[in-house]
C-alpha cells in the first residue's frame, strides 16, 4: 500500500510563538546593523529608555512642585503682594462684626485698618507665619462690588449659615461668581457652636448635603473661636492657588489709596494717583490702563513710595493692657505716598500706546466710477441672452408667432387662466349661531362677590404700561416659536419696497455670500485682524518669553493716570472699589465681538434682539445692544429674534477688542432699576466677517389646485410684486418646491408650479434673506443698580377662587 503524500496546495498554518511576547530587547537584536531612514525636514525623535523616561517624569514633577511652592511663598511674603481675601457672607443672618472681631485679634498679628469710604478692609500682618493678608468684605446684594473684587482677589472666603448654608441672594451671587470664574475659595461656617449639642451633628450632616451641590469636594471649616480663626489663616496660606486666564496675562492693581489733581483748564478732568500693589505681570508705563467701569486711560509715570504695610512692623510697647497689645494703625496712604518718593518710569511719547479706539473713515474711500457705454451694452447683451427661451415650434413659424405658443406644461385644462372672483365664495362660511335655549330663572341665581381690600393696594404697585409691554413681548415670543420668521405681507406698502434689501437663496447652507458686500458705515470705524488667531498666539508668546520693563509683581507703586474724570475719585471715596488692568496690544480698539452664551435657568423673561444689555466681558463692564444668532460651524448664521432657552446662542456686539479666554455675563436693567442675570458664557472670537442672516418668510394659501399647478393668493396683493419676486424659489410646509410662473389678475394672485401634487391644507412659503449688523450703542459707563438681588417673576393677575 502506497503512503499518502501532501500536494502543493497543502494548508500552511502559522507557527506557535511559545507564549512570550516580543520585547524591546529582541527587537533591538533583530535590528542590529540596520540604519533608519534619514529625515531632513523634521527633527529625529529620540527613543528614551525606561529609566530615562522615569527620570524625565520625575524632573517634570519636581519642577511643577517647586513652581507651586514658589508661588505660595511669594504670595503674601515681604517681597510679594499681600494675600488678598474677599469675605462674602452668603446669608443675611451672618453678622460681619463677629467675623471682624475674630480676624482682628491681636494674637494673630498686627492689624492695620485701611478705611476707604464705606468699604470694610484691613491688613493683617503675621510675622510668625511670615505672611500678610488684606481682607475686604462685600455683601452678595451688592453684586457690582462682589464681581469686581472677585476679579482681583486671590482667595474668596464664603461664610455659610449653619442651618440653611445660603439664602436666595447668596445662591444668586454664587451663580454669577461661577459664571465669571472662581479663584481659590474656602468655605467657613459661622455659628455652629451656638446650636444645642444634640443638633450640631445633624446640622453638620444637612449642611454637607446642601454644600455638595455647589462644592462637591470641599471641606467646611468652623469659625466660632480664636483657635479656629488661626487654623483658617493657615489653611489660606497652604492652599493651592487657582488661576484665572484673563488676569494671569495682564498686570492689575487694587487701589489702597487714591488722590486727584484737577487740571488747570478743566476741574472735572485731571490726574488720578492710584496707589497699590502690582499683581499678575510686570506693569509698563507705556501700556494703557483700563479702570473697571470707566474706560481706558494713559499713564504719565510710575512712582515707588514706601510700603505702608511692611511685614516687620514695630509694636507699640507703651500700651500696658495685654488685650490691647496689637497695634491698630489707621493708614493715610496719601501722606505716605509723598514721603521718600522715587520715580520708577516716565512715559515715552514715542513708545506709548495710543488711545485711538476708532478709525477715522475717509468719505472718498468708497468712491466708484460710473460705468462706460461699452459696459452697459455688454450687460444688455448678457441679459438678452439669458432671457432667450428655447421652444419646439412648427417649421416656418416666425419669432413673433413663437412667443404666443405656450409650453406643454402650461395648458392644464385651461381652467387656470379663467379667473373669476365669484369662486371665492366657497372659502367663506357663515358664522351666525342661534341661541334657542332659554335659561331657567329658578335653577340659576346671581351672586355678588365682594372685592378684597388688598386688591386695591396690589393694583397701586402694578405698572400698567410695563405690564402691557411685557404682554406684547410674550405674544411676540410665542408667535416666533409657533411660526418662526413668518411675517404678514403689508398691504399699505408694496412688498418690492418693503423687502427691497432682501434676496432669495437657492440654499442657505451652500449659496455664496460675500462678507465684504454692502457693509454699513460703522464698519469703516472698526479695526479688523487679517488673522485673529495668529495675532493672539504671537502676543501671548511675547508675554511668556519677552522680559517686560516696569514695576515688578509685588511692588507698592503709585500710578499717575491722565485725563481721568473726577467722578472716579468720588465713587472711590463713597466706598466703591477702584480696580485697574493693563491692556494688551490692540485691546483699546473697537471691533465686532462674538460671544457664546446660554440662557440662565432662573430667568424666563423674553429678551428681544437689539435691546440694551449690560455686559461683564473678562475685566470689562459696558452697555451695548447685541444681535443673537445660531451657534453653528457654517459660513452663514441665522439671526434669532429672541434669546432662546434651549440652545447656545452667539451674541454679536460692537465693543473693544478683548483676547480670549474671557468669561461673559449678560444682565438686563428693569424698569425699577434692578439688574437681573440673563445669560452666561464665554468670548468666542473677534471677527467682523461673521455673517448673520435675517430670514423673512412670506406665506400664501393655495386657492385652486391642478395636479402640479396651483393658484396661490394672499402672499402678494398687486401684480407688480408678483413679477418682482418671480425668480425666488417657493417651498411648502409639507416639503414641496416650486416657482412662480405668472401673475393672475391685479390682486396678487399667481400661478405656481411645484414638483409634486399640492395638498389643499398645505401652505406656500417664500424665504427672503438679508444680512444684519449690530447697533453702535457701546457705553463703558454702567448705571448703578437699585438692588442686585434676584428678581422673582410672579404672575401679575392674582388667582381668585369663586365657589
Amino acid at each position: 500500500m502506497a503512503a499518502h503524500r501532501s500536494g502543493p496546495l497543502k494548508q500552511q498554518n502559522k507557527p506557535h510563538k511559545g507564549g512570550r511576547h516580543r520585547g524591546r530587547g529582541s527587537a533591538q537584536r533583530d535590528g542590529k546593523g540596520r540604519l533608519e531612514m534619514k529625515i531632513l525636514c523634521k527633527k529625529v525623535k529620540k527613543e528614551l529608555s525606561r529609566i530615562d523616561q522615569r527620570h524625565r517624569a520625575n524632573q517634570l514633577r519636581k519642577q511643577k512642585k517647586e513652581a507651586v511652592l514658589a508661588e505660595k511663598r511669594h504670595l503674601g511674603s515681604k517681597d510679594g503682594p499681600p494675600h488678598q481675601v474677599l469675605v462674602v457672607p452668603l446669608h443675611n443672618r451672618i453678622s460681619l462684626p463677629e467675623v471682624l472681631g475674630l480676624l482682628q485679634d491681636g494674637d494673630l498679628g498686627t492689624v492695620c485698618l485701611n478705611e476707604c469710604g464705606n468699604t470694610h478692609s484691613f491688613m493683617l500682618l503675621c510675622p510668625q507665619l511670615k505672611h500678610r493678608w488684606f481682607f475686604t468684605f462685600a455683601k452678595p446684594g451688592d453684586l457690582h462690588t462682589v464681581l469686581d473684587l472677585a476679579k482681583v482677589a486671590d482667595t474668596i472666603l464664603f461664610l455659610l449659615d449653619p442651618l440653611e448654608a445660603w439664602d436666595s441672594t447668596g445662591d444668586y451671587c454664587l451663580s454669577c461668581l461661577f459664571a465669571q470664574g472662581l479663584p481659590t475659595y474656602t468655605l467657613a461656617v459661622l455659628g455652629v457652636s451656638g446650636l444645642p449639642l444634640k443638633k450640631q451633628i445633624d446640622a453638620k450632616k444637612k449642611l454637607n448635603k446642601v454644600v455638595e451641590k455647589r462644592f462637591p469636594d470641599d471641606k467646611l471649616l468652623l469659625l466660632d473661636i480664636q483657635q479656629e480663626a488661626s487654623m483658617l489663616l493657615r489653611q489660606l496660606v497652604n492652599q493651592k492657588q487657582r488661576h484665572l486666564a484673563f488676569r494671569d496675562r495682564r498686570a492689575y492693581l487694587f487701589a489702597h489709596a487714591a488722590d486727584f489733581v484737577p487740571s488747570e483748564e478743566n476741574n472735572s478732568v485731571g490726574t488720578l494717583k492710584i496707589s497699590g500693589y502690582v499683581r499678575g505681570r510686570t506693569l509698563n508705563v507705556n501700556s494703557l490702563l483700563h479702570i473697571v467701569g470707566y474706560g481706558d486711560f494713559q499713564m504719565k509715570q510710575i512712582d515707588a513710595p514706601m510700603d505702608p504695610f511692611p511685614l516687620n512692623t514695630r509694636v507699640n510697647k507703651s500700651q500696658k493692657d495685654s488685650s490691647m497689645a496689637m497695634e491698630i494703625c489707621a493708614v493715610d496712604a496719601v501722606v505716605n505716598m509723598e514721603e521718600d518718593l522715587k520715580i520708577l518710569m516716565k512715559a515715552d511719547p514715542n513708545k506709548q500706546e495710543s488711545l485711538q479706539a476708532e478709525v477715522i473713515p475717509d468719505p472718498m474711500e468708497g468712491e466708484q466710477t460710473w460705468p462706460t457705454e461699452e459696459e452697459l451694452n455688454e450687460a444688455d447683451d448678457s441679459v438678452k441672452q439669458s432671457s432667450k427661451v428655447i421652444k419646439k415650434v412648427p417649421k416656418g413659424t416666425s419669432s413673433y408667432q413663437a412667443e404666443w405658443i405656450l409650453d406643454e406644461g402650461d395648458g392644464s385644462d385651461g381652467e387656470g387662466d379663467e379667473y373669476d372672483m365669484e369662486h371665492e365664495d366657497f372659502m367663506e362660511e357663515d358664522s351666525q349661531v342661534e341661541s334657542a335655549e332659554e335659561e331657567d330663572e329658578e335653577e340659576c341665581e346671581t351672586m355678588t362677590t365682594g372685592e378684597s381690600v388688598r386688591d386695591d393696594l396690589y393694583d397701586e404697585k402694578v405698572d400698567e404700561e410695563a405690564e402691557e409691554k411685557m404682554l406684547e413681548k410674550y405674544k411676540q415670543e410665542r408667535l416666533e416659536e409657533m411660526f418662526p420668521d413668518e411675517m404678514d405681507t403689508p398691504r399699505d406698502v408694496a412688498a418690492r419696497v418693503r423687502f427691497q434689501k432682501y434676496r432669495g437663496l437657492k440654499s442657505f447652507r451652500t449659496s455664496p455670500w460675500d462678507p465684504k458686500e454692502n457693509l454699513p458705515q460703522d464698519y469703516a470705524r472698526i479695526f479688523q485682524f487679517q488673522n485673529f488667531i495668529n495675532t493672539k498666539k504671537r502676543i501671548f508668546k511675547e508675554i511668556e518669553e519677552k522680559e517686560a520693563e516696569g514695576a515688578e509683581v509685588g511692588w507698592y507703586v503709585t500710578l499717575h493716570v491722565s485725563e481721568v474724570p473726577v467722578s472716579v475719585v468720588e465713587y472711590f471715596k463713597q466706598g466703591a472699589p477702584l480696580i485697574a488692568f493693563s491692556l494688551l496690544p490692540h485691546e483699546q480698539k473697537m471691533s465686532v465681538l462674538n460671544m457664546v452664551v446660554s440662557r440662565s435657568p432662573g430667568n424666563t423673561e423674553p429678551v428681544k434682539a437689539k435691546e440694551e444689555l449690560i455686559f461683564h466681558c473678562g475685566f470689562r463692564r459696558f452697555q451695548a445692544s447685541p444681535l443673537f444668532s445660531q451657534h453653528t460651524s457654517a459660513d452663514k448664521h441665522k439671526f434669532q429674534r429672541f434669546l432662546t432657552a434651549d440652545a447656545a446662542v452667539v451674541v454679536t456686539v460692537y465693543a473693544p477688542i478683548t483676547f480670549p479666554p474671557a468669561s461673559v455675563l449678560l444682565f438686563k436693567q428693569k424698569s425699577n432699576g434692578m439688574h437681573s442675570l440673563i445669560a452666561t458664557g464665554h468670548l468666542l472670537s473677534v471677527d467682523p466677517d461673521r455673517i448673520v442672516i435675517k430670514r423673512v418668510v412670506l406665506s400664501g394659501h393655495p386657492f385652486k389646485i391642478f395636479t402640479k399647478l396651483a393658484v396661490v393668493r394672499y402672499m402678494f396683493f398687486n401684480r407688480e410684486d408678483v413679477l418682482w419676486f418671480k425668480p425666488v424659489e417657493l417651498r411648502t410646509k409639507w416639503g414641496r418646491r416650486g416657482h412662480i410662473k405668472e401673475p393672475l389678475g391685479t390682486h396678487g394672485h399667481m400661478k405656481c408650479s411645484f414638483d409634486g401634487k399640492l395638498k389643499s391644507q398645505d401652505t406656500v412659503l417664500m424665504n427672503l434673506y438679508k444680512r444684519v449688523f449690530p447697533k453702535w450703542t457701546y457705553d463703558p459707563y454702567v448705571p448703578e443698580p437699585v438692588s442686585w438681588v434676584k428678581s422673582e417673576t410672579s404672575s401679575t393677575v392674582p388667582e381668585v377662587d369663586i365657589e
